[in-house]
C-alpha cells in the first residue's frame, strides 16, 4: 500500500536508534524526507547514512531534545514540518522516595512539555496546509504503571491528557491534522534492560511470546502518519504483544 506521504517532511526526535529510529526509517521507506536528532554526533551520523539509503533527504540535530534551542534547530532544519514524531528518553527507574522535585520536573519537561512545544510550534501550521500528523511515542505504562517507572508514569500520562483535548479541536480535526498517542510494551531495545535493572530482560508474561522489534514499531508509525489515517486522531495505540489484560 502507497502511503501517500512522499516528499513530506518529517522532524523524528530521539532517533539514532531504538523506536526513533525505526519510526525514522519506516516514514524514509515511505518517501519522506526526514529530520533525525540525537544526543551523539556518531550514532547520529551512522542512522543518517542508513536513512539515506531509501534515497530521502536526511538532515541532523545533535542535541537534547528536552533542550528549548535544541527543539528550534529540529524545526528549523525542515522547510516544513509535515509529521511530527515526538520522543525522547525515559527517565530513570526507581523508588519514588527517593526522587526529588527537581527529578520530577526534569521527568515533566522531558516527557510531556518537550513534546506539548513541539506540538504547539507546528499544528496551526499543518491546519493551514490541510495536511499534519503527530505521533507521540509514549509508553504502554500509561494504560498499566510500572511501579518503579513512576516519574514516566506520571510525565507521560499528563502528555497523554494534553493530547485528549488537543487532538479533537475541531480546528485541527477538521484540516486533516491527526494527534496520536504510540504506547510501546517490551521492545527490543537498550531502554528495555534499563528498566529491568542491567538484568537479562526475559520475555515471559507477553502472550506473543517474544519482544517487539523497533521495525514492526515504526511500521505501526508510519500508517498512523499516512494518508488513509486521516480518521484516527485521539488515540492511544498499544503495541505490547497482547500484554495489557484489559478490555478497553
Amino acid at each position: 500500500m502507497d502511503f501517500g506521504i512522499r516528499d513530506r517532511w518529517a522532524v523524528v526526535g530521539a532517533s539514532s536508534q531504538g523506536l526513533g529510529f525505526g519510526c525514522a526509517d519506516a516514514l524514509a521507506a515511505e518517501g519522506v524526507n526526514v529530520v533525525l536528532n540525537a544526543r551523539r554526533a556518531g550514532p547520529l551520523a551512522d542512522a543518517a547514512g542508513r536513512l539515506r539509503r531509501h534515497g530521502v533527504v536526511v538532515r541532523e540535530v545533535v542535541g537534547d531534545v528536552s533542550d528549548p534551542d535544541v527543539r528550534g534547530a529540529l524545526l528549523d532544519a525542515a522547510p516544513q514540518v509535515d509529521i511530527l514524531v515526538t520522543n525522547a528518553g525515559g527517565p530513570p527507574p526507581g523508588d519514588f522516595r527517593t526522587w526529588t522535585e527537581d527529578d520530577w520536573l526534569a521527568a515533566v519537561r522531558r516527557n510531556m512539555l518537550g513534546p506539548v512545544e513541539l506540538i504547539k510550534a507546528t499544528v496551526d501550521d499543518m491546519a493551514a496546509r490541510g495536511f499534519g500528523r503527530v505521533v507521540n511515542i509514549t509508553s504502554g505504562a500509561v494504560k498499566a504503571p510500572i511501579a518503579n517507572l513512576g516519574l514516566s508514569n506520571g510525565a507521560r500520562s499528563g502528555l497523554t491528557g494534553f493530547v485528549a483535548g488537543v487532538a479533537r479541536q475541531p480546528r485541527l480535526a477538521s484540516a486533516n491534522v491527526t494527534v496520536n498517542n504510540l504506547l510501546p510494551g517490551r521492545f527490543a531495545t537498550a531502554r528495555l534492560r534499563q528498566t529491568v535493572g542491567g538484568e537479562e530482560p526475559s520475555p515471559e508474561g507477553i502472550p506473543a511470546g517474544r519482544f517487539g522489534t523497533p521495525a514492526e514499531f515504526g511500521a505501526v508509525c508510519a500508517f498512523l502518519c499516512s494518508a488513509q489515517a486521516g480518521y484516527m486522531t485521539g488515540q492511544n495505540v498499544l503495541l505490547d504483544g497482547g500484554t495489557y489484560p484489559g478490555t478497553f
